[in-house]
């Protein structure tokens, strides 16, 4: 015997090679559960009679359990009442196995391409003893002439039903704990990671930010980009040609990375069917000011997919002291009224006067605003709900609903326990943080949500925080800026596709690119966390699912149908047409057949239809067809496996093996690919991609020997340009770093004006251009408007203060000219 722990752990180091492995060396640690028609098992909606032993988890529905006995009584009216003792039991087990949980594996049919057996695959023993006492059942089961051929020699008839993964035959899997355990629960990996799944929706979208439905019947979505097109997709995926809004004009947004502003919301009036309305908010400038716009529109009377565009109404508008911190939600909850949800005005800290615009009642900004926009078409254009908690406050705007916040970036309203109601009407939001915490709220009215006093669960404004008069309301979840800096709000799972998801709240990080979930704990009132990642080896193997998707997370969306989604690009700029939508799917149960149907209502359509055609893929590598048996010393998912006993004959496989995985790993460094796959946060960063090079100052000779206060220099680049590279800055007696917080084409045009250049083509993100691990880290969270004369001249944390990592250090590529010479 070989001993291959030496080969193994020189080769686990590699993502690409570990995957694998886990995938398909080291199997059955992740199950893959499937039934006939390609899909995950299901529990059953009603008693099976017949295939009993799969009435609690399986594939087969009461229909199908029917369809069975009908078969078998009809096999077994062939023999008298000895065969019928003989064999019966027999028939049964071979003819339920379409039921198991592990079908497509028994019978083959893992591939829909590929032909599907008659009988399941049996273990040798099952088989010889099914041969010796029932062979002559066998042309009844089966009209497979091979079989047929086969049936006189036990020996390869029983060679004919064996399986290449003999851990999947009949009935030695019932007994395999590895494949029964958790069965039918959302997988996790050793670490805790629920696996899930991805099914593409939509692609080529501009910064996609916001889906939704118009509650119509009709189960159409509608997808708004930041640039302000908003486009109709049908319930096949196809997509209108002609947009369904378009106020590109009036929208301010532009192509900078991370640029906040644009078009950032809409929802549709809850009696939309009858009254066309539907609202968007956005960012307008009117002279020198911008502002936040919530306007309400009709669709047009002669075309159900286009908005009316002379039918917008300026519902309210509020002053934008700075560009970010837009805010951007805007939805109906099941009171009826519009909720609108502002930030706090931008720039850092909420410096808006003595205690912040957030914690000023009198203002609109930091807000949750609460409006009743019904029966607007004459009088007013709002009213103010008789319960709004600071109606008769003085000196308060009688909008607000709760306050205390600090930029939250999407909310939804939680639908309820579809059988119990439980949860229905919670507002759950995501509340970006300032550069410690980000945090997950569910917002009461008149509510005090913290900010700026508070971060997450710990003190920002030291004062602030211990005045008794406060009396904020805690996040039910908080997490640093080590998981990610920039949270994404999503929604409680309700859909009926996937029953496990249910009461599961999912969310991300637009940042880091980490998909994560709370599940209430209804014993302590706790929201217990899981990170998602997504699913490793053959978890994902379903037709039409993937198992990576782009890392900036954007947005998350609801159907009609309460199913799930989630918006993410490429690129994080309003002009990138990198923006893709992808549906959250469970691979380990689904509902049972027929139950989540629906027939939507017609749509006349008349515009040119633009068929969806997906681009993604399951990330995955073609194996060598033979798979070594291996006798596991030790529990196999390991940073660093212990032993594996290998026969001699199967060293060349696993060399074989090896081979290939190195040869997909080359290949994937020069692919482009998606960059999350597996676990978003611990895949999307580039580290240690370039070469250390030679300092340039901004001058571009030698720096002088006291340099000045701001000055910068550019270093890291591999070919040794002077119009590229890892920004470095002179501050207080030492060159340090900037990190890539807030980084944008502003900032880098204040660099490149100081090294001599007239145009920012790029600010560079995620150490492209190496770290910078010698000097220390002395700017961050770094906004400027593009006229100053030096990045201290620009708004930061401080020199040295900072909460990030030299993985992070930023860049530019400057030039005199408007394009990157490559």
């Amino acid at each position: 015997m070989l001993y291959c722990c030496d080969l193994l752990g020189r080769v686990w180091h590699s993502p690409i090679i570990r995957l694998y492995l886990l995938a398909f060396f080291i199997a059955p640690v992740f199950l893959h559960p499937q039934c006939l028609d390609f899909k995950p098992p299901f529990k059953p909606k009603d008693d099976l009679q017949f295939c009993a032993m799969y009435r609690n988890f399986g594939c087969c529905d009461s229909a199908k359990d029917k369809e069975l006995m009908a078969k078998f009584y009809k096999i077994m009216d062939n023999f008298d009442y000895y065969g019928y003792a003989s064999c019966a039991g027999y028939v049964q087990d071979l003819l339920c196995q379409e039921c198991s949980p592990y079908a497509a594996h028994l019978f083959d049919a893992e591939d829909p391409s590929t032909p599907i057996r008659t009988l399941p695959g049996l273990c040798p023993d099952y088989c010889s003893q099914f041969w010796l006492k029932c062979r002559s059942t066998i042309t009844l089961l089966s009209d497979d002439p091979q079989l047929a051929e086969a049936e006189p020699d036990q020996d390869r008839f029983c060679q004919h039903l064996e399986l290449e993964d003999p851990d999947y035959c009949y009935p030695h899997l019932l007994s395999n704990e590895q494949l029964t355990q958790n069965l039918g629960r959302v997988r996790a990996d050793p670490e805790g990671c629920l696996q899930l799944c991805l099914e593409e929706i939509a692609n080529g979208l501009r910064n996609p930010l916001a889906m939704v439905y118009a509650n119509d019947g009709t189960h159409r979505f509608f997808i708004a980009e930041q640039v302000g097109l908003v486009w109709t997709y049908l319930p096949d995926r196809s997509k209108l040609e002609k947009p369904f809004l378009n106020i590109t004009k009036a929208v301010l947004t532009s192509p900078w990375e991370g640029d906040e502003r644009g078009f950032l919301g809409m929802t549709f009036h809850p009696n939309y069917k009858y009254n066309r309305k539907l609202y968007v908010y956005y960012s307008v400038e009117i002279g020198f000011d911008e502002r936040i716009r919530i306007s309400e529109f009709r669709v047009s009377l002669s075309d159900m997919n286009v908005v009316d565009h002379g039918s917008e109404r300026i519902i309210l508008e509020v002053d934008e002291p700075a560009s970010n911190h837009n805010g951007g939600m805007v939805m109906f909850a099941d009171d009826g009224y519009l909720y609108i949800f502002t930030g706090d005005g931008g720039m850092a800290g909420d410096p808006f006067g003595k205690y912040g615009n957030s914690q000023n009642k009198s203002a609109l900004l930091g807000k949750v605003l609460r409006i009743d926009v019904d029966d607007n078409d004459r009088g007013p254009l709002y009213r103010i709900p008789s319960d709004n908690p600071f109606v008769h406050e003085r000196g308060a705007r009688p909008e607000v609903y709760a306050y205390g916040v600090r930029n939250m970036w999407r909310c939804s309203v939680d639908r309820g326990d579809p059988l119990t109601k439980e949860g229905k009407g919670r507002i759950f939001c995501g509340d970006v943080g300032q550069n410690k915490f980000e945090e997950i709220d569910i917002i009461e009215k008149g509510r005090n949500y913290g900010w700026r006093a508070k971060e997450g669960f710990s003190c920002y404004d030291k004062k602030l925080c211990t005045n008794s008069s406060l009396d904020d309301v805690l996040p039910i979840y908080a997490y640093p800026h080590k998981m990610g800096k920039s949270v994404t709000g999503g929604y409680v799972y309700r859909g009926c596709e996937y029953p496990n998801l249910n009461g599961m709240y999912i969310f991300g990080d637009f940042m880091s690119g980490r998909m994560m979930s709370l599940q209430e704990n209804k014993n302590t009132g706790q929201w217990d966390y899981h990170e998602i990642c997504m699913g490793m080896g053959l978890t994902c193997a379903f037709p039409g699912l993937i198992n990576n998707y782009y890392q900036y997370i954007i947005s998350f969306a609801e159907d009609e149908a309460g199913e799930l989604y989630f918006m993410s690009t490429g690129v994080p700029s309003a002009t990138s047409p990198t923006g893709v939508v992808y549906k959250l799917v469970d691979p380990s149960r689904r509902a049972p057949p027929r139950q989540c149907h629906y027939d939507p209502l017609p749509v006349r359509v008349k515009s040119k239809l633009i068929k969806f055609k997906p681009k993604e893929t399951l990330t995955g590598v073609e194996l060598p067809t033979k798979r070594p048996n291996l006798s596991m010393q030790e529990e196999p998912v390991r940073p660093h496996p212990t032993e594996y006993a290998v026969s001699e004959s199967d060293k060349d496989w696993l060399q074989e093996l090896m081979d290939i995985l190195k040869e997909q790993e080359a290949a994937a460094v020069t692919t482009t690919l998606p960059p999350t796959t597996t676990k978003p946060p611990r895949h999307t960063r580039r580290k240690n991609r370039r070469k250390k090079g030679k300092h340039r100052s901004e001058s571009g000779s030698a720096s002088a020997a006291v340099p000045q206060n701001g000055v910068v220099r550019l270093a890291g680049d591999e070919q040794g340009r002077d119009d590229r590279g890892r920004v470095e800055i002179f501050a207080n007696g030492e060159w340090g770093t900037v990190c890539d917080d807030l980084w944008n084409t502003k900032n880098a045009a204040v660099v490149c004006r100081q090294l001599g250049f007239r145009f920012a083509l790029k600010a560079s993100k995620h150490s492209e251009f190496g770290e910078g691990k010698s000097l220390r880290i002395l700017l961050d969270d770094v906004q400027c408007e593009g006229t100053e004369e030096s990045l201290l001249g620009c708004q930061h944390t401080g020199v040295g203060m900072h909460n990030c990592a030299h993985y992070e250090d930023a860049g530019v590529i400057c030039g005199n000219s408007d394009y990157v010479d490559a």
